[in-house]
């Protein structure tokens, strides 16, 4: 007789662990929630608000690319 679904995560676990592995358990937002894609947009347009009235911030980001633009010439 083959071995158990159980058996075989079982195992598959065991060799997880023997390579160094952990597991973790982490929670994160139901993207199924009522509401849910309304918070995206409302926290997506907040963000673009914020980054076009960051001029710093927009300086920084055109240096970096000009930095990397020079690194793969």
């Amino acid at each position: 007789m083959g071995t158990t679904v159980s058996e075989r995560v079982n195992k598959y676990r065991a060799g997880l662990r023997a390579a160094g592995m952990r597991p973790i358990q982490i929670w994160v937002p139901d993207t199924r929630a009522e509401g849910f894609a309304e918070e995206c947009r409302r926290q997506s347009a907040l963000v673009a608000e914020h980054d076009h009235r960051d001029i710093a911030m927009l300086e920084f980001l055109d240096q970096a690319l000009s930095d990397l633009d020079e690194a793969s010439s």
